[in-house]
């Protein structure tokens, strides 16, 4: 069984009912739910994933208020009610159980909810967002979890995509189509692996921003890719690429470059016709409204 169904099974049939008879003035106004790392978050989980840190679990979101409040209390019976489960570290019980709302996104965000300012926004990285804004909530009668979960899972404002992707863009060019076949033209074996590597990275997190889809960390950029609607014959070839000959990775790259290309001129975030990277970079910056984005160097983001 998957880590969200085990969560969701958990709550059901040992946390809902000893909420509704212990806890009854504040069962409304706990959050019940997974999210946050782990794989099973994702629903990435698979055999390998259960050789640690695998168990039912779940985490229990309150106000900051209602946390000093109730919080131990309700903390000592989550580990009364969890200490036979086996499996769970104490690096993972650190990760489940109450958990004050602020708090939560505090660890992935910086902020006591979503960013608020661009800036904010830019800084934070994609696979904290993802992460921020994963798993499931099965309960929030009160809604307060769920109001901050709802704007992360807006997607970056207009502005910050566009930074960010032109900054990936600009890594796909001076990586793959730029970096890579020199370094293959001096026989730079590391080099060229880490060309590769860069430019697949970057590739794949464009791919989530034009998905709109917040880029998870990199060991699930590929498994989570395959699952998103748009460029999904980039992916593919993205994932082709490493084991490709090396007398074939650049045109590969080329092809998979042009198909981004192509994203953009129908998402009319791009009006370059110039197939390198570094170019569609600088046009999509080019629309950048924010003065405070704009003015940063095209490779950040």
């Amino acid at each position: 069984m998957k880590g969200l169904a085990l969560a969701r099974q958990l709550y059901e049939e040992v946390f809902r009912p000893v909420l509704a008879a212990e806890f009854p003035e504040w069962e409304g106004r706990i959050a019940v739910g997974l999210a946050g790392p782990g794989s099973e978050c994702f629903g990435f989980d698979d055999e390998v994933s259960q050789d640690h840190d695998f168990a039912p679990r779940l985490c229990l979101w309150l106000t900051e208020e209602d946390a000093a409040a109730v919080g131990q209390r309700l903390q000592s019976r989550y580990e009364e009610l969890t200490a036979d489960i086996p499996g769970i570290s104490a690096h993972a019980r650190d990760r489940s159980g109450v958990i004050p709302i602020p708090e939560f996104y505090r660890r992935f965000t910086g902020c006591p909810g979503a960013p608020e300012s661009a800036l904010q926004w830019l800084r934070v990285a994609d696979h904290y967002l993802a992460t921020a804004s994963n798993g499931e909530v099965f309960r929030d009668d009160s809604g307060a979890f769920t109001a901050v979960r709802r704007t992360l899972l807006r997607g970056y404002p207009i502005d910050v995509m566009r930074k960010k992707l032109a900054a990936r863009l600009y890594v796909m060019g001076q990586a793959g189509q730029y970096n890579y076949p020199r370094c293959a033209r001096r026989g730079d074996a590391v080099a060229m692996s880490l060309a590769l590597n860069e430019f697949l990275k970057a590739a794949l997190q464009a791919v989530y921003l034009l998905n709109g889809v917040y880029a998870p960390f990199y060991k699930w950029l590929y498994r989570g890719a395959l699952a998103l609607p748009r460029l999904r014959e980039a992916v593919l070839a993205l994932g082709q690429l490493p084991a490709c000959p090396d007398a074939e990775k650049q045109e590969r790259i080329e092809e998979i470059c042009l198909s981004v290309q192509d994203e953009l001129w129908l998402r009319g975030l791009s009006g370059s016709e110039d197939s390198f990277m570094v170019n569609q970079a600088f046009s999509v910056a080019s629309e950048i409204r924010d003065p405070q984005l704009a003015g940063l160097d095209i490779s950040v983001g």
